[in-house]
This record gives C-alpha cells, sequence and structure tokens, in this order.
C-alpha cells in the first residue's frame, strides 16, 4: 500500500480470580481485521496456561478465537501479537451527490444493512435519546455527509470523557443523563442518532496509536472505538466523536465491527470457579512508517 504505516501491537489481557478456576470457555475478539486500506500481515495468540484455541469467522465478517480451558488455574494471562499495515483514507468530498438521502433512506430495510439500520442490545430509540437530541438542534441536513460531520462535532463538544465513568454495559440513557463517558459511549450515541435518520452505522473496535495523533483521547492501553457509517459513492466512512476527528485520518487499527459493543468484546466468556474477577489490560503499539 502507497504512503502505509506498519503498527505493531501487542495486548496482554490478564485474569485473575479470588479462588481457582476449574474450566473456562471464552470467545477472543482479538484478530485485527483484513479490509481495504488495512493488511493484516501476522498475528499470533498464547495463553498461559495453555488452552484449545478454535478459529472462527462471525456474521460480521470479524475473526474470533474460541478458548477452551480444562485445567484448575487462578491466574489467565492471554496474550496477541499483531502486525499490521494500514492505508489512509482518500480525502472526503465536501458534499454527497443530488439524492443522496433519498438513496439512504431507500435502502434502510434492506437486508444487507438492516443489523445497522435498527435497534440493537446497547442502541435504542428512547425518550431520553428524543429529550437530547432537541435540546442540542441536532437534525440532519441538506447532505448526509455534512451532518454526520457535524454530529460528530457536535456530540464530542457537549460531552464529557471522564474514564471510568461507565462501563462496558452503560446505556445511551447515562451518557445523555450523566454527560460523562468514554470512546464507547461516544459511539453508542452516535450510532443511535445515525441510525434514527435512517443512515447504516456500526460500532468499531480497534487501537489508537498515541503516537500518531498525541492530541486524541483514548484509554491508556490504546484500545478505542469510533463509528462507521455506510453513505453513497463512498462506502462505510469513519468518524470519531470522542476526539472529532475523521477516523481515516490515521493512527487507528481495526479490529472488529458490529451493531455495538457486545458483538466486538474483546473477551466473553463463562467460567466454573474464580470467585472475584480482577482484569488487567497492556496493549503496546509501535508504529514504523514507509
Amino acid at each position: 500500500m502507497t504512503g502505509a504505516v506498519h503498527y505493531e501491537i501487542e495486548h496482554i489481557s490478564r485474569y485473575s480470580y479470588a479462588a481457582p478456576v476449574q474450566q473456562c470457555v471464552m470467545l477472543l475478539c482479538l484478530e485485527p481485521r483484513q479490509d481495504r486500506r488495512q493488511r493484516l500481515i501476522d498475528f499470533e495468540i498464547e495463553t498461559q496456561p495453555p488452552a484449545n484455541l478454535n478459529r472462527e469467522t462471525d456474521c460480521f465478517g470479524n475473526t474470533r478465537h474460541l478458548l477452551d480451558l480444562h485445567q484448575t488455574h487462578q491466574i489467565l494471562e492471554i496474550t496477541t501479537r499483531s502486525t499490521v499495515e494500514v492505508a489512509s483514507a482518500p480525502p472526503l468530498p465536501a458534499r454527497l451527490h443530488t439524492g443522496a438521502w433519498e438513496e439512504i433512506r431507500s435502502h434502510r430495510e434492506s437486508c444487507a444493512t438492516w443489523d445497522f439500520t435498527h435497534s440493537s442490545a446497547l442502541v435504542r430509540p428512547s425518550p431520553t435519546l428524543t429529550e437530547f437530541v432537541n435540546r442540542h438542534g441536532i437534525a440532519p441536513g441538506d447532505d448526509p455527509l455534512e451532518s454526520l460531520m457535524q454530529l460528530s462535532h457536535t456530540l464530542h463538544d457537549c460531552l464529557q470523557y471522564i474514564p471510568g465513568s461507565t462501563t462496558a454495559e452503560s446505556t445511551v440513557e447515562h451518557i445523555i443523563e450523566t454527560g460523562r463517558g468514554v470512546c464507547q459511549d461516544y459511539a453508542h450515541l452516535m450510532i443511535a442518532i445515525a441510525r434514527s435518520w435512517g443512515v447504516p452505522a456500526r460500532y468499531v473496535s480497534g487501537y489508537l496509536n498515541p503516537t500518531d495523533q498525541p492530541d486524541e483521547q483514548a484509554p491508556s492501553n490504546a484500545t478505542h472505538a469510533w463509528v462507521e457509517c455506510r453513505l453513497p459513492e463512498l462506502g462505510w466512512v469513519g468518524f470519531d466523536p470522542t476526539n472529532q476527528s475523521f477516523a481515516g485520518e490515521g493512527g487507528k487499527v481495526h479490529i472488529a465491527v458490529g451493531r455495538d459493543y457486545r458483538d466486538v468484546s474483546p473477551t466473553r466468556g463463562v467460567l466454573q470457579g474464580g470467585g472475584e474477577i480482577r482484569l488487567e489490560v497492556d496493549v503496546r503499539t509501535r508504529s514504523l512508517f514507509y
């Protein structure tokens, strides 16, 4: 890829349990995607203690690994190492063609985009959302691209980025009521509003390399979330309301896409035993420009 950047990423998830775990089964969503501007060069995954790992592809095209561990343990460490090549997105046009809104709305009931135009577990219409939209004067304008850019800017300006203020299962109503959240909350809120306009919108999980974008906000472990909307002529276009930026500007590596966070959570599963659980995540990224 011309003008591409190579990223080397190490992602460590360390589970500590208050009591021994006899067995656990987990679904891992940690392998970066292959898409138009991203090429996965190398990926490896290992666990301590060693576990059985089976690779599969979900309905959204994400790669997952099913972890099956039948050995008593009190600590589980999952380590992935990725090498990814990412090319910058081409510049966006100032506007879309006349009739773009009509084209978008005519496809609202299409099977191809149904999952991204209708409600999902963490993204739903509600009176709280309607009141928020009215209070901030949020409404679609003449052009879909301009409208989404303005929406991203508005959410960035009216919300506070406060780490620890929400959880993985926090609803859109929670960030609206408190005015505080993190990247996944910004993404959920933008997706909810975009879908209410008829725009297909999906949740993207990935990594944000702080050395490429030193002023951007993301957890210290470099994991991040943003939004992609499907637009005529352009396909899936990224928006990052957490940082008021176009998500194709660089410094981001895609892991997975889905309707909301539940579809792309890095680790999810069940276990026998364990008691109280403590999770520590450490992500290290390095960029190499070519």
